[in-house]
């Protein structure tokens, strides 16, 4: 990005130049910004009588790499290449899946992640767990709109359900008589978590009732639950958003539990998890969020194969879908200006109850309620709303059975898909490890090894560029998604000015980015095949 470019930029903002940016969320289409919007609603803390309690835990950029203000007099987009690569690096998480005898015969090498933040807080979250009562891992991205809280919830949750549909009647009765007898129950997942991946602990043990609630249900069905997989994650996305719903319907004392359920059922979130047993891999969607599978085909060249599909106003299926469940008298107004009731992208997700509640529930629930615009929660019902609801969190799922060429798996949030193609993020990855495999020669001593050798063949790998190579796969993704120019190379300086645009400003050419890449092992898949 040429000095020119960049100053454009600025005085475009400083001359309230209306830019072609890649927002998606609610009011992106609506001319005043700053009078008429969804405000965000998790972006201050809530009043509590005893003090102050910040719900704005959620992970962000170092301060003095960015700017507040389009209108600071000293702008400046200069970045040292060092400074760029903390901030990209700040959010990575890596694991590798090993047994106790520290072998892997897992179908999952290892997963690699990072987030990038556009939105102040990022409204972005993601997780990853290993299942402990049933096999399997699962990982999950999550974008959140209007605010971050619905997304930090599915974030928590989610994963919860899935596991908890999946368990026979033996091991969900053997939780309900723990609980029942206050002993400590082992835990249902092992979260393989960022340090900033933050949790809401003053409203955990409600989610933890309302889990038990869910499973006492299950427990109460006739016969044994019973459920594929497929079932599984339809039933636990259905009945956390049924939840969310619920829970900010019920009678609440404590203020704090209440604000955090209010901002969880007004704000909304996106969805993609994968759930990967041996070869068996199952996709649950909602949204357009997005899982794409890298395959490398017999004579050496990659091929992408999507495993989901966004759910929007671009997608044929979707548009019928809506047109079958409300009255022919509403399809010219289910979706506007290529948004559901002129509001939202996605035309399915979590949360976001002005889109599923009636007009008298909305009253009654936000006249009962505190301050609501202290929580920046924003009372507004569309034109032609008349038969809600008009949104569901029902996910799509995919199965797919692995094969020894199905080599990673990418899950990520719309700011990856907007940025990059399917087929170049593939291309990426697959030159990522590619390049990754040149330059780590096999030590090959020579006898006898002295300091000076060793100090050589370091120095040989560092001059190959091992050094300056993002070892994580997920942030080489971003960095490309928002440093490259027209020929597909990282412009430093494009780079770096995407990275110190002032918040009123950065929306308008990114949003956050959450990546998770999923490396499969082809030698425990082929062991599957040998055998069966």
């Amino acid at each position: 990005m040429s000095r020119t470019v960049s100053s454009w930029i600025l005085s475009s903002a400083r001359s309230s130049i209306i830019l072609q940016g890649k927002g998606r969320w609610y009011s992106i289409c609506i001319p005043n910004r700053n009078k008429i919007k969804w405000k965000l609603i998790f972006s201050k803390t809530c009043p509590s009588p005893a003090g102050s309690c910040s719900l704005d835990r959620t992970f962000s950029f170092p301060k003095a790499f960015r700017h507040t203000s389009t209108e600071e007099e000293h702008f400046s987009f200069q970045l040292s290449p060092a400074q760029i690569n903390d901030i990209l690096r700040a959010g990575e998480l890596s694991h590798r899946t090993l047994d106790l005898n520290g072998k892997n015969s897992n179908s999952v090498l290892r997963f690699e992640s990072n987030q990038l933040a556009s939105n102040s807080p990022i409204e972005d979250r993601r997780s990853a767990a290993t299942c402990l009562r049933t096999a399997g891992m699962m990982f999950g991205v999550f974008d959140g709109h209007a605010g971050a809280a619905c997304a930090q919830a599915v974030s928590e949750r989610l994963l919860h359900y899935i596991a908890v549909s999946l368990m026979p009647r033996q091991s969900l009765e053997e939780i309900e008589l723990a609980v029942e007898a206050m002993k400590p129950v082992r835990p249902i997942l092992q979260w393989h978590r960022h340090p900033n991946d933050v949790e809401y602990q003053e409203i955990t043990s409600q989610y933890f009732e309302n889990l038990r609630v869910y499973w006492q249900h299950l427990l109460d069905l006739d016969a044994e639950p019973g459920f594929s997989l497929e079932e599984a994650m339809i039933c636990a996305f259905k009945r956390l958003d049924s939840d969310i719903s619920l829970e900010v319907q019920a009678p609440q004392e404590n203020e704090l539990m209440r604000n955090i359920a209010l901002q969880v059922a007004f704000s909304g979130a996106t969805a993609c998890v994968a759930h990967v047993d041996g070869v068996h891999l199952h996709v649950a969607n909602t949204g357009d969020c997005r899982a794409v599978l890298g395959v490398r085909e017999e004579d050496g060249t990659w091929s992408t194969l999507p495993l989901t599909r966004d759910h929007n106003a671009y997608d044929e299926f979707e548009i019928r879908r809506l047109k079958r469940e409300h009255p022919r008298s509403e399809e010219k107004t289910l979706f506007v200006n290529d948004r559901l009731l002129g509001i939202l992208m996605p035309s399915r997700a979590f949360g976001d109850v002005q889109l599923k509640w009636s007009k008298e529930l909305q009253h009654s629930i936000l006249e009962n309620s505190c301050d609501v615009e202290a929580l920046n929660i924003y009372q507004y019902v569309p034109p032609n709303y008349h038969t809600p609801p008009y949104l569901t969190a029902e996910p799509e799922v995919t199965y797919h059975k692995l094969r020894s060429k199905d080599k990673f798996l990418v899950i990520a949030s719309d700011g990856l898909w907007e940025m990059l193609s399917n087929e170049k993020v593939v291309k990426l990855v697959a030159g990522h490890l590619t390049e990754l495999n040149m330059q780590k020669p096999p030590l090959t001593f020579k006898k006898p090894v002295n300091l000076g050798y060793m100090h050589n063949l370091l120095l040989q790998r560092k001059s190959k560029g091992l050094a300056s190579l993002d070892q994580n796969i997920a942030t080489h993704l971003i960095r490309h998604a928002i440093g490259s120019n027209e020929y597909g190379e990282v412009d430093p300086e494009k780079l770096a000015a995407m990275l110190t645009l002032p918040e009123d400003l950065a929306r308008m050419y990114r949003d956050d980015i959450t990546v998770t890449v999923v490396y499969f092992n082809s030698e425990t898949i082929e062991d599957y095949y040998r055998s069966h």
